[in-house]
């Protein structure tokens, strides 16, 4: 009895150490293959990883090699050509003179040209006035209600303080004629140097230079 006791302990025995045996086999070859698939995918990031950095490389060697745009040049635009057009200076319809280049000043084909503006510049004022002269006797009436005849009498003297400094301006194209018949028109009557086409283009009746009149606005200005 005591034989077979020890032979059944043996049995247990070795079957429990074949056991552990599995056992340990199992988890040794479960961490070999753990192992394994680590260092696959340390290897696997590890050639992965430098196959990046060439492509970042070449971005970088590519914006650099990128050739910068030229800056646009900006073009200086030609002024425009002086206006020949014929509603320039005070007189309507009458064209500006174009000057030559030698030209001598205050020739005869400029005397002509400004002679003609002057006495169409006048012809224009007469005519106005007369059309005032006949406006207000054509509207003259004795309206009943006082607000209507203050109006008629406001308008009446703003026609007639415009007609009042047009006669003035009559007075100086009259004088202006008579010094283009003296040979005296287009000169500064101050310090006698050439008052100069444009200007008088502008203002037929000018008698001085621009450095003379702005003198004696100066002189205004500090005395006023």
């Amino acid at each position: 009895m005591a034989a077979k006791k020890k032979a059944a302990k043996t049995r247990a025995k070795a079957k429990t150490t074949a056991k552990k045996k599995v056992v340990a086999k199992k988890t040794t070859a479960r961490k070999t293959v753990a192992r394994k698939k680590t260092v696959a995918k340390k290897k696997a990031v590890a050639k992965k990883a430098p196959a990046r950095k060439p492509a970042a490389k070449k971005k970088a060697v590519a914006g650099k090699a990128a050739p910068k745009k030229a800056p646009a040049r900006k073009t200086a635009r030609k002024p425009a050509p002086a206006s020949t057009a014929s509603h320039a200076g005070p007189v309507p319809g009458i064209a500006p003179y174009v000057e030559k280049r030698g030209e001598e000043y205050m020739n005869e084909k400029q005397i002509t040209h400004f002679r003609n503006i002057l006495l169409t510049w006048k012809r224009d004022l007469m005519e106005e006035v007369d059309r005032t002269v006949h406006h207000m006797q054509d509207e003259a009436a004795n309206f009943p209600d006082p607000n209507d005849r203050a109006t008629q009498e406001s308008d009446f003297s703003m026609e007639l303080r415009a007609r009042d400094r047009e006669r003035k301006l009559i007075k100086k194209i009259d004088e202006s004629l008579l010094n283009l018949d003296n040979d005296e028109y287009g000169y500064c009557e101050s310090c006698g140097v050439e008052i100069g086409i444009r200007r008088l283009e502008a203002r037929p009746t000018a008698t001085q230079c621009i450095d003379c009149k702005t003198l004696d606005e100066i002189r205004e200005k500090q005395m006023g």
